[in-house]
């Protein structure tokens, strides 16, 4: 289960075989809470994202391109730690950005396109 959309925007869109993700930013779908610390929150992001490819019938290994903003690209060494197991093989294409601000103050958001 990943949480609510935060605005009038899906969480995510298929077409034409390809599953676009939406910017996933790192609330616990549960507590709807942040956690603290960037693997944390790397992680719980990754773990939103899983939910969406599952309930759209996809998986990581699907995934073709991932867009990571960051808060402060210092964190860029222990974001990539975490987001690199859940792509063991094959990663994706991916971009990473330094960015002023992230909604709710996280300090990442990933988006994700998979296809089949």
């Amino acid at each position: 289960m990943a949480p609510e959309a935060l605005g009038p925007y899906s969480q995510a869109v298929e077409a034409n075989g390809m599953l676009f993700i939406s910017g996933q930013v790192p609330v616990n779908p549960e507590t709807k809470k942040i956690p603290e610390g960037i693997k944390e929150q790397t992680r719980q992001v990754m773990e939103n994202i899983g939910a969406l490819l599952k309930e759209a019938g996809y998986a990581f290994d699907d995934v073709v391109k991932s867009t990571c903003l960051l808060s402060d690209m210092d964190n860029f060494a222990a974001m990539n730690a975490v987001y690199a197991e859940y792509y063991p093989e094959n990663p994706p294409a991916r971009a990473a950005y330094g960015v002023v601000k992230l909604p709710l103050g996280a300090l990442i958001e990933i988006e994700t396109i998979a296809v089949k």
